[in-house]
């Protein structure tokens, strides 16, 4: 997919209802997670990814910053994120417990 021509969401955008569920794609364009929820706001805010699984079933709940990803729309409006890291190394970060 080339992201290049999707458009960035502003800081006000960054909202638990955009957010949720926006799939996120890996260093090789692969998909890599789903938005779970968010902890907190603004530039401390906690992004909680779900990595793996099938359906949310399974899945491996790891936490990052909200400026780790790059939030941004599709040509069709649809929210999605883009980060540097694989999904294997977002399995190897620790289980996040709400």
């Amino acid at each position: 997919m080339d992201h290049s021509q999707h458009t960035p969401l502003s800081s006000h955008e960054l909202t638990p209802e955009t957010l949720q569920g926006a799939t996120i794609y890996g260093a090789d364009d692969e998909s890599v997670g789903h938005v779970s929820h968010l902890h907190g706001s603004g530039a401390a805010c906690q992004v909680i990814v779900d990595v793996g699984g099938f359906l949310g079933l399974g899945a491996k709940h790891v936490v990052v910053g909200l400026g780790q990803l790059e939030f941004m729309r599709d040509e069709n409006g649809k929210v999605h994120a883009v980060t540097g890291w694989t999904k294997d190394q977002l399995k190897s970060m620790p289980e996040h417990e709400d």
